[in-house]
């Protein structure tokens, strides 16, 4: 009798403890043995993730040099809080990837993973995918590796409940071609496996002499996607290996100004965030292959500024300044997840809850022991129990 009372007992916190959000569980598994053998087990994480939305917690941020070959060590985190809580997300962390063997820049996130890489300079340049909220990684090789190329992340959550994780790198190499003074430039497209634990190039190219800028590699539905810096959006399907570029909703030279962007997920679906001096534009890509926008927030700089005066000073004539790519831009947004906008306003970074029109400031440059920030990796980050072991 007692014993069949304990299994009662265990499948009543085993169903309780699937209904909790994942930041709270990383405390409860220090209550006891038995808590963090319920927590760790996959039976329980397949039934918490089924249980529980994954959500946005925050944004990995890292600054970069552009014109050496050292990397910048310093990886800070800045938490998000609820819709009805994000001005209390003002806590930042520095100690993000304490727990890997060494110094990493951050490449890509998807669904409470990371991938990272060695700091450069380095002997032996290693990839490594890692979950921080359970502190588990691999270590992978990495050969002919190079400082500025984009490797991003591709992950879906029911692969993640056999024997252990399936998951897909995509690496994007720009190719250079001169012939008789003439240039051409095209991307090439190299995958790894999880499952084969090798990596082969894809027979895919895709015409395209665009540099990618930010938010490289968002992976929505299969596809991932990279935001260059032509005005459109190049895109990868990562099992039928196919590539195509999306035009953006408005082209640059529309502006008198030189306008920022930066594309995110949000409901399942890419969008594209773009900040001018006419004001923030928040768009939804409803169709890959006519290169369908649908306009899902507006705001204009008066209207931002006179909502937040305490915030925001002379916005759209600061904003107006900018009539150079060479010039830093007065207003930044840098990662868009989950209707939650990360932007650099002059020195300060702010979190725009777009769907309920509430702007909060997060840290200062000088809370993250910098100066401009002029080109940081920037990912959304979602806390999960994703178990990460090897095949």
């Amino acid at each position: 009798m007692k014993k069949a009372q304990r299994f009662l007992i265990t499948d009543v916190l085993f169903d309780v403890l699937t209904r909790i959000p994942v930041k709270a569980l990383l405390g409860l598994k220090c209550i006891s043995r038995e808590w963090h053998r319920i927590i760790s087990s996959r039976s329980f994480i397949r039934a918490q993730l089924e249980n529980n939305k994954l959500v946005l917690t925050g944004f990995i941020l890292q600054e970069k040099f552009m014109w050496c070959n050292e990397d910048i060590k310093t990886v800070s985190y800045i938490p998000v809080g609820t819709t009805t809580t994000i001005g209390d997300s003002k806590m930042q962390h520095q100690r993000v990837f304490h727990f890997l063997p060494e110094d990493v820049v951050v490449l890509a996130s998807c669904k409470g993973l990371v991938c990272c890489r060695s700091c450069f300079p380095s002997e032996e340049p290693t990839i490594y995918v890692c979950n921080p909220s359970n502190k588990q990684w691999i270590k992978l090789d990495w050969n002919g590796c190079e400082k500025n190329e984009s490797i991003a992340l591709a992950f879906d959550l029911d692969s993640s409940f056999d024997n252990f994780t399936k998951f897909k790198l995509v690496r994007v190499k720009q190719i250079v071609i001169c012939e008789d003074e003439y240039e051409e430039m095209y991307l090439e497209f190299e995958l790894y496996s999880s499952e084969t634990g090798a990596w082969w190039k894809s027979n895919e190219t895709c015409q395209c002499g665009n540099n990618l800028i930010k938010n490289k590699g968002i992976y929505i539905g299969g596809v991932l996607h990279w935001l260059t810096d032509g005005d459109q959006v190049l895109t990868f399907d990562v099992d039928k290996e196919l590539s195509w570029l999306i035009s953006v909703p408005v082209p640059a030279f529309e502006f008198e100004t030189v306008p920022e962007a930066c594309i995110g997920e949000s409901e399942g679906k890419l969008h594209y965030v773009l900040i001018s001096d006419v004001g923030l534009h928040v768009w939804c890509l409803e169709d890959y292959y006519e290169s369908k926008w649908t306009l899902k927030h507006y705001k204009s700089l008066e209207e931002i500024q006179g909502k937040y005066p305490n915030f925001f000073f002379n916005l759209k004539n600061r904003v107006l300044e900018r009539v150079d790519v060479e010039l830093s831009p007065w207003m930044n947004p840098l990662s868009f997840k989950d209707g939650i906008l990360l932007m650099k306003v002059c020195a300060d970074l702010f979190l725009y809850d777009i769907e309920n029109n509430k702007i909060a400031q997060t840290c200062t440059l000088q809370d993250l022991n910098t100066k401009s920030m002029s080109c940081p990796t920037v990912l959304p980050h979602s806390l999960s129990l994703v178990p990460l072991t090897h095949a």
